[in-house]
């Protein structure tokens, strides 16, 4: 559960696409996420939550309104800025797990970390393996990516999005690629990092089973957040 202190923050947040004509895709969406929370949007195709999504993750900076990440107003900050922001702060499982195949497991996983710095590389492999332990494939660490199974990869994705400790994961369609034994073992792991280690979740979803089981289920329809 959530101990109230707001990780992401929207404020009348609006979006407008102009190619071929103009169209109002997000409108004046309000919404907060607070630390430890496990939250999904849900909704229609076209609805508007993966572009929500991308504002959200500071990736898409066109839009009207402010956006608040841990306290910080985030709206127009430069792209070096936001760049270190969300290798920092954030963590992204997508529907494809776009591991690098040429690399080891491990390799993969810490990509990040080597990025951002703050950890050398024996603490980032430690951490790699601690988080390979909670998805239960410890032992394809020094394999190549191309050489594990497509649940296993997501696991991985998942444990690459940790290996910075962000305060939120955020995933786009993270089971729309797995089948119902690996969408289950995700659901599982996605519940417990919420629950043991208090970091934030938002799940944009079209998986009813994977929705019901987040604290919160936030529901958009034609660009706006219509239940909360």
């Amino acid at each position: 559960m959530s101990n109230g202190d707001p990780v992401i923050e929207t404020r009348k947040v609006s979006k407008y696409f102009h190619d071929p004509v103009t169209a109002q895709v997000l409108k004046e969406v309000d919404l907060v996420v607070k630390r430890g929370e496990y939250a999904s949007i849900v909704g229609k195709s076209g609805c508007g939550k993966s572009t929500l999504m991308y504002i959200l993750s500071t990736m898409d900076t066109d839009y009207e309104g402010e956006l608040y990440l841990d306290g910080e107003r985030v709206t127009g900050l430069s792209h070096d800025r936001l760049s270190r922001i969300r290798n920092e702060k954030i963590g992204f499982v997508f529907q494809f797990h776009y591991l690098i195949s040429e690399f080891s497991v491990l390799d993969n996983i810490i990509l990040p970390g080597l990025k951002l710095g703050r950890f050398e590389r024996p603490e980032l492999e430690e951490r790699a393996m601690g988080h390979l332990r909670t998805m239960g494939i410890e032992h394809q660490a020094r394999n190549m990516a191309n050489q594990i199974s497509g649940g296993e990869k997501q696991r991985v994705a998942i444990a690459r999005a940790l290996i910075n400790d962000p305060l939120i994961l955020m995933c786009d369609e993270p089971t729309g690629n797995l089948d119902s034994r690996n969408s289950a073992i995700v659901e599982e792991i996605f519940k417990r990092i919420a629950a043991e280690h208090h970091r934030s979740l938002l799940v944009v979803t079209h998986d009813d089973e994977l929705a019901a089981r987040t604290d919160r289920i936030i529901t958009m329809d034609d660009g706006r957040i219509v239940a909360l």
